[in-house]
C-alpha cells in the first residue's frame, strides 16, 4: 500500500472535514471512497465504443431476445 500526503488550502481541508463528519467517515477514508469511484469508472473512450458497438448490434440482440 502506498501513501499518498495532499496538501490542501486550509478552507478545502475544513470542508472536507465537516462532509466526511456528516457521512460518519474520518477525512481520509471519504478520500480513499472518492478516489475509488473516480478509478472505477469507465473511461469515456471505452463508453463511446459500446455505445457504437450496442447500436450496430441492435437488430442482432432484438432477435436473440
Amino acid at each position: 500500500m502506498k501513501t499518498v500526503t495532499l496538501q490542501l488550502e486550509d478552507n478545502k481541508a475544513e470542508a472536507l472535514r465537516k462532509k466526511a463528519q456528516r457521512l460518519g467517515l474520518k477525512p481520509e477514508q471519504l478520500l480513499a471512497a472518492t478516489i475509488d469511484d473516480l478509478i472505477g469508472q469507465p473511461d469515456s473512450d471505452f463508453d463511446e465504443a459500446a455505445k457504437r458497438v450496442l447500436a450496430k448490434n441492435q437488430e442482432l440482440y432484438q432477435r436473440l431476445a
